[in-house]
């Protein structure tokens, strides 16, 4: 696992874009504070830069490091969903700015997948983490499903046991209002 975590932080480190299993789905990843590489992620998966794309950190620490506000509530919110979470925080700072909502929000996963976290440490940044799909497309639930066009689009594919990874969905997303309210986006 560490050959292919150095070798995707090489990719990264350069811009580049990787083809990575998450704690969701297969995603397609860059440097989220890389305004081109995530410029390449649109391009590629043929999509608007006004649709906005879910950035994955490692901990709160680094959670801290993009986003200006973090409500305390956030904390209740991670735990008591099962699935994985992405939370679309208010105020988003220090990432690329096309990953930036209109209205300056971000849409953020701590991520407690094994691989994604030992990537995102070593790395020391947040990476985009959108589905392996052109836009519009079926989000693809397993490695086999990821269409063989997208594949030949990214810079790197990590080498893991593909099928062995179980058939997932995406995450719940959650919206933070600045008042402290919240509403779920996506179940």
């Amino acid at each position: 696992m560490l050959d292919e975590i150095e070798n995707s932080i090489h990719i990264l480190t350069k811009g580049g874009i990787i083809l990575y299993p998450t704690d969701t789905v297969w995603g397609i990843g860059c440097d989220a504070t890389n305004l081109n590489a995530v410029k390449r992620i649109y391009k590629l998966k043929k999509r608007t830069e006004v649709k906005s794309m879910i950035v994955l950190v490692s901990d709160m620490d680094m959670l801290k490091e993009y986003v200006n506000n973090i409500p305390d509530i956030t904390f209740d919110l991670i735990r008591s969903f099962e699935r994985p979470t992405t939370i679309i925080y208010p105020e988003a700072k220090n990432i690329a700015k096309n990953l930036v909502g209109p209205d300056g929000s971000i849409a953020i996963r701590i991520t407690k997948d094994v691989f994604c976290k030992q990537l995102l440490t070593l790395f020391g940044k947040p990476i985009v983490s959108t589905s392996a799909n052109f836009s519009g497309d079926m989000t693809p639930l397993t490695f086999s499903m990821i269409k063989p066009e997208i594949i030949k689009l990214v810079d790197y594919v990590v080498k893991t046991e593909h099928e062995k990874m179980k058939q997932s969905r995406p995450s719940t997303i959650i919206k933070l209002n600045k008042d402290g309210c919240y509403e779920v986006v996506r179940s």
